[in-house]
């Protein structure tokens, strides 16, 4: 219907509001676009769909965009986000390419978004990766197969659980054949001034992602042996299970989170771009992903970053994974920045949180979650071989040894507050010192948070 629709063409949105009677949310989205039509045509990029999971996602925007009149429309591109989107990703695209108007709309050329952030906080960080990984090889198969030019834009976040990290090695894990000259590439609000923020820094970051793409486009990694790909899928669907049995199917997690961690408080601050919730949603489920983030990290827990990979290394051939991170970019890069979130946690500080905000029925929670937290460290030593975490990394190591001395009692001073905020929501004076606590804390664990 929606491809029948953009060949006939000839309507617009005055004619659709009068035949539909839009409600005032539709009317919202309606005059977004008459908006969006009226501006210059360079004034616009692309328009990302978030939560992308169908060809019609994409159809109804080009629609609104006919219907909208506008002369120059924007470049419409799907953002894949779970893990059950990104594996639906490369029939999604499939099916778009089957249509004659929209392949004579996109003119041979491809953006497709990739999503971290929320695969991350669906499936865990060492599932997502995979997912990511599996997804993008579909991407560029079905690109390939229609002949179709591809750019894959990733929507990288600052923190390892939302797909940050050193940017040459993360460049340089993609599957063969996903960068081929072609980047693009978030950054997000708290990392432009650490990357851009200096003319000199500027240069040499853009000089990173340079000499990383001209490697990735010039001289790939090579495809990875099939035992490897069906021990990272039996892994990688070990650690969802692990992972999503705690957070979303274990009564207890949604009150222990709240109370273990400053997430309640984050909500009434103004810290953020957008709100902590989606509309409509409640629960673990409706949390966006950079709240839920950046709250486990206030705690040093860091648990988003890490969990399920206790249970995921644990049940592999110790010798077939030790292979695995020498010889295989991929495997390497998303254990290394594992290592370097456990480098960070403190359970000692996450258990103080739970000694003083935590009710006594939901602690057990909280000891199983730090019991997991140095299963989990165990399990990533042994197969990167490193007796302690970002051994073989010494700047970084001497750089978390300096800085946590001084987030330790930042943590302690905001676990007071939060006590207190608790006893007292409506008082200027705790607010204000705690959202100076929560800064102080992210500032010192940097690209945790």
């Amino acid at each position: 219907m929606l491809d029948r629709e953009l060949t006939t063409g000839g309507r617009s949105l005055a004619e659709f509001d009068a035949a539909s009677a839009p409600d005032d949310a539709v009317r919202d989205v309606l005059d977004t676009f008459r908006t969006a039509a009226a501006l210059p045509g360079d004034s616009l990029g692309a328009y990302v769909i978030t939560m992308a999971s169908r060809a019609s996602d994409v159809l109804a925007v080009e629609l609104l965009q006919q219907l909208a009149g506008a002369p120059r429309p924007q470049r419409v591109v799907p953002l894949f986000e779970t893990a059950a989107d990104l594996a639906r990703a490369g029939g999604v695209l499939d099916a778009l390419f089957s249509i004659p108007w929209y392949r004579r709309r996109i003119g041979g050329h491809q953006e497709v978004m990739i999503g971290y952030s929320d695969s991350a906080k669906d499936a865990g960080r060492f599932a997502a990766a995979w997912s990511l990984y599996t997804a993008q090889e579909q991407i560029v198969a079905t690109c390939a197969r229609h002949g179709v030019a591809l750019t894959l834009f990733h929507g990288r976040g600052g923190s390892v659980g939302r797909g940050g990290g050193p940017t040459h090695l993360a460049i340089r894990s993609q599957p063969p054949g996903s960068v081929n000259g072609r980047l693009r590439v978030t950054e997000q609000g708290e990392m432009i001034q650490t990357k851009f923020g200096l003319p000199d820094i500027a240069v040499r970051t853009m000089e990173v992602y340079t000499t990383a793409t001209l490697e990735a486009t010039l001289a790939p990694a090579p495809q990875p042996p099939a035992a490897w790909r069906e021990t990272m899928t039996r892994l990688s669907d070990r650690s969802r299970e692990s992972y999503r049995a705690i957070v979303y199917d274990t009564p207890e997690f949604l009150p222990y989170f709240q109370a273990a961690t400053p997430a309640p408080e984050l909500a009434g601050v103004r810290i953020g771009s957008r709100p902590v919730r989606r509309g409509g949603q409640s629960g673990i489920a409706g949390l966006r992903a950079i709240p839920w983030q950046f709250a486990w990290t206030q705690t040093r827990l860091l648990l988003a970053s890490w969990l399920g990979v206790e249970d995921a290394l644990g049940a592999g051939d110790a010798a077939l994974l030790r292979s695995m991170y020498e010889e295989w970019p991929f495997f390497q890069s998303t254990l290394d920045l594992i290592e370097m979130v456990l480098a960070k946690a403190d359970a000692r500080i996450a258990g103080e949180y739970d000694r003083r905000l935590v009710p006594t029925p939901l602690q057990p929670l909280g000891a199983d979650l730090r019991a997991r937290l140095a299963r989990a460290t165990a399990a990533v030593l042994a197969v990167t071989g490193h007796r302690t975490p970002v051994e073989t990394t010494p700047v970084l190591r001497r750089s978390i040894d300096v800085r946590n001395p001084y987030v330790d009692p930042i943590n302690l001073v905001q676990i007071e507050l939060l006590a207190r905020l608790r006893q007292s929501p409506e008082t200027p004076e705790l607010k204000r010192a705690f959202v100076i606590t929560v800064n102080g804390i992210a500032a010192g664990m940097r690209n945790t948070g």
